[in-house]
């Protein structure tokens, strides 16, 4: 198991935060497969760190969803389940309105500057992980700021969930960034102009594309899977 392409260079973050990120990227562009077995300790000997961060890093992940802890194997990244990110979507389209609606519209200009300073920087990303993480940000920084509701934490679970299916949706064409990218700029417009309903509507279809597309990739890699047969 090699992760390439990760070095422990920045150390603005703590051993635990480097760990986490590096491992969560490693998963998202497909360095770490499905199923693969995460030792502990050559994981950290790669990353530089100690096996305490690692071991931080691997249980906030399976928070996450995306790593599962096994009685026998120990952690392994998780495989995914298509029903799993049906649920999680049509969890989402339900509960993201209410989310808006609660707010009534109105977001605040400090998180409104940080939806469109994310959507700046992922306009110039081409990283598949690094897009993945300014997504989920960008659609939690419009969803208004944290609070110890349980609707907010709900929300937060689901958004970390859909993840991994972000960047397999990704993988269905070219344009696909593009077009998400044209999608967000017309959120924040709507945000800014403070039309709940225009608002709901708009999200509602972002998460629903975002859903089809993830369904045709499965497919699509399912399909390969089955045409070349067992290797």
């Amino acid at each position: 198991m090699t992760l390439v392409g990760l070095t422990p260079a920045s150390r603005n973050r703590t051993a635990h935060q480097y760990a986490k990120q590096a491992i969560r990227d490693a998963i998202l562009d497909g360095t770490l497969a499905a199923g693969a077995h995460l030792v502990q300790s050559e994981l950290a000997t790669q990353l530089g760190v100690s096996t305490t961060p690692v071991r931080e890093a691997l249980r906030d992940l399976a928070t996450e969803g995306l790593v599962h802890f096994d009685a026998h194997r120990g952690a392994l990244v998780r495989e995914l389940d298509i029903r799993e990110v049906e649920e999680i979507y049509e969890l989402r389209i339900l509960l993201e309105p209410v989310m808006i609606r609660r707010m009534n519209g109105h977001i605040t200009p400090a998180a409104l500057a940080e939806a469109e300073r994310l959507h700046h920087i992922m306009t110039a990303e081409r990283s598949i992980p690094a897009w993945v993480e300014l997504n989920r940000q960008f659609h939690a920084a419009l969803s208004g700021p944290a609070d110890e509701s349980r609707l907010s934490s709900v929300l937060t679970g689901l958004r970390d969930g859909a993840a991994p299916w972000v960047r397999l949706s990704l993988g269905t064409g070219e344009g696909r960034i593009e077009q998400s990218l044209v999608e967000h700029a017309e959120l924040l417009r709507l945000y800014k102009s403070a039309d709940v309903d225009a608002i709901v509507d708009a999200t509602v279809g972002h998460l629903r594309e975002t859903l089809r597309l993830t369904q045709e990739a499965h497919a699509a890699e399912q399909s390969a899977h089955a045409t070349q047969g067992p290797t």
